[in-house]
């Protein structure tokens, strides 16, 4: 063994250096790349509601022949891998964590969990009663408002900007999809929403390279 190794930088660069380099090995442990957070979530909005699009089309028009089950099974597919994704990448990045911001994720796992069974709960009630555009328009609009909702409360606890922007753009086009109506609240969340996740990766990234 060098004794050597073990002593500090002779000179005051080598020790900034050093500082630099823990600094950054550190930062990439706990900062995973933002794309494996934003771009699965994006690419099952993409393919889960343009497929969704294309089958339930305005008009009651079917753009592409497809089994009507099909769209619904490829989303919650592509959402369940998005989420197992995402819980990977967290633990493995934040799962040393302690302290406030462990206990804020915890609570606001806790909040994304009894929030959706909640009000998906209430909707299974109510969509029955309505025709099947209409009821899958109440269903798209409440997930993705929902959604919106939850970033934006995720940006204010964290104050994480690009979070909370995302949360509105979110929010925006869905309430410009509802009024679009049903057929095209699809396309909306489709393009803008899953295009907007995928740019929302891709800027976060970005700014996590300049950071480090």
């Amino acid at each position: 063994m060098d004794v050597d190794d073990d002593l500090p930088p002779a000179d005051a660069a080598a020790a900034l250096r050093l500082i630099q380099d823990q600094r950054s090995a550190t930062a990439r442990r706990l900062d995973p790349d933002a794309r494996l957070l934003y771009w699965p979530w994006g690419v099952a909005w993409l393919v889960g509601f343009g497929l969704f699009f294309l089958r339930f089309s305005p008009d009651d028009r079917e753009l592409l022949r497809l089994p009507s089950w099909l769209p619904l099974t490829v989303l919650f597919a592509l959402l369940l891998a998005a989420g197992v994704i995402q819980a990977v990448v967290s633990t493995r990045a934040y799962g040393q964590v302690i302290g406030d911001s462990a206990q804020r994720g915890r609570w606001y796992g806790c909040t994304w969990a009894l929030g959706s069974v909640s009000i998906y709960a209430g909707l299974g009630r109510i969509s029955e009663h309505l025709p099947d555009d209409l009821a899958g328009l109440v269903w798209s609009a409440t997930a993705v408002g929902l959604t919106g909702a939850l970033h934006m409360a995720g940006g204010a606890i964290w104050l994480d900007r690009d979070l909370f922007r995302l949360g509105v753009w979110i929010s925006v086009i869905n309430l410009a999809g509802v009024f679009a109506g049903p057929g095209w609240h699809a396309l909306v969340i489709a393009v803008a929403g899953g295009g907007g996740i995928l740019v929302a990766g891709a800027i976060a990234r970005r700014r996590q390279r300049h950071r480090r």
